[in-house]
């Protein structure tokens, strides 16, 4: 049959991971990408949570991933209650068998693309444009085509599978469920990095950390009247924050779901963190550098996976829009990844279509009830009805201990782990 190639379009975290797998399938694969290089691991992105599945899978192709400092233990998730009077905090529920890890979204990028293959081309400064999927057996079953940013020349890349990692805003996805839109939370995150290198001793480090003692090991939610804020050590000296308020929807421009704000904005955020948070959370989110906010979307589980007869894959945010209140974007990601790889890997010489098949029977069904769940807890912790037709949301002064288990992160489904395909390696 001769060499299997898969064209991923997206080259973030997603897709470099569906590249690695297919690499361990025997294909080559040909990334696209339009940022002109990979993430530099220093102030690129921000923080994620990782999962024991996804430490697991990242080190079969990152060597030495878990092993060295490139992650902290989450070990603890623990969620409180701020009296916004008072500023006094109390435990709402505590789980101690949380087990996941903390990694900062620049690094892991560096580190999954420094490892890639050689079987795997990433074309950077490629703008994807199109794709056309041939019905000609003699050719190759797919041809994506992209832009060259750099000399603004065409390019087509062929191969046998095209996979889609293009993100949320998908114009793959877009392709095949035209009328498929994202949809509004109802309340938009800032988040920033407080990178306190050098500031160890500092007032405002000791200052949070003896309101937050358990930093390093600890995944912190806050909630107050209708709004929540996380916190949690990232490697290297720096602590990831969230505040998430309620309110319309803003208006975007172009294709990205984050947005600076106006010194003005910044200003408001600031006086309103005082009045709600603790000094030192309060002073913490102050004194970030460069805040953004980051507008929440999702999108109703789609009704496939896989499209154009076993020709396209869709993984990552391009096939699951989600919150991020299940830490689950990029650990659904790379599972995405490890059972498109397996499936690919099981079917060997046959065409791509029945691992298609058996990679979104795999995946449909986890990743639908992974995006609901993620929705309903973010609606929680915001005090948003959580049905259409309820009256009130969650109300977190008033919350008993059993109301508050459902704020746990392992109500989550197939929080021990997903499915991955018999046989798979």
């Amino acid at each position: 049959m001769g060499e299997r190639v898969a064209v991923v379009v997206g080259g973030s975290v997603a897709g470099l991971a569906c590249a690695h797998a297919a690499a361990g399938a025997g294909w080559k694969a040909v990334v696209l990408e339009k940022a002109v290089g990979p993430a530099a691991g220093g102030g690129t992105g921000a923080g994620l949570g990782l999962d024991a599945q996804s430490m697991e899978t990242l080190a079969r192709w990152i060597p030495g991933w878990g092993l060295d400092a490139a992650t902290l233990p989450l070990a603890v998730d623990l969620n409180r209650a701020t009296d916004s009077e008072t500023k006094a905090a109390r435990t709402l529920t505590r789980d101690e068998g949380f087990n996941f890890r903390a990694a900062h979204w620049g690094e892991l990028h560096r580190r999954i693309h420094g490892a890639l293959p050689p079987a795997v081309t990433v074309l950077w400064g490629h703008q994807f444009l199109s794709f056309e999927v041939s019905d000609d057996d003699d050719k190759r079953g797919v041809v994506a085509t992209a832009r060259v940013l750099g000399t603004g020349e065409t390019v087509e890349v062929a191969g046998d599978l095209l996979i889609a990692a293009d993100g949320c805003t998908s114009a793959i996805r877009r392709r095949f469920l035209p009328d498929l839109k994202l949809r509004y939370s109802g309340y938009c995150a800032w988040r920033g990095v407080f990178d306190f290198t050098g500031k160890e001793s500092s007032d405002i480090i000791t200052g949070i950390r003896r309101e937050y003692p358990e930093l390093g090991s600890c995944l912190y939610f806050d909630l107050a009247d209708k709004t929540h804020a996380v916190l949690y050590e990232l490697p290297g000296n720096r602590l990831n924050w969230l505040w998430y308020i309620n309110g319309p929807e803003p208006e975007l421009t172009g294709s990205s779901v984050t947005m600076k704000v106006s010194d003005a904005t910044l200003a408001g955020m600031q006086d309103e963190a005082e009045r709600v948070w603790s000094p030192e959370l309060a002073r913490l989110i102050g004194e970030t550098a460069e805040p953004f906010v980051n507008v929440i979307y999702d999108a109703d589980p789609l009704p496939r996976l896989s499209w154009a007869d076993g020709r396209v894959a869709l993984v990552g945010d391009a096939a699951h829009p989600t919150t991020p209140h299940g830490l689950r974007s990029t650990n659904m990601s790379v599972h995405d990844a490890r059972v498109l790889g397996e499936c690919l890997g099981r079917w060997g010489e046959t065409p791509p279509p029945r691992a298609l098949a058996e990679y979104e029977a795999a995946r449909l069904t986890v990743v639908a009830a992974q995006v609901l769940h993620a929705r309903r807890l973010g609606r929680l912790k915001q005090g948003l009805p959580v049905e259409d037709g309820e009256a009130g949301g969650f109300d977190v002064r008033a919350a008993t201990e059993e109301e508050a288990l459902q704020l746990r992160q392992r109500g989550m489904p197939y929080f021990g782990g997903a499915p991955t395909v018999a046989g798979g390696s």
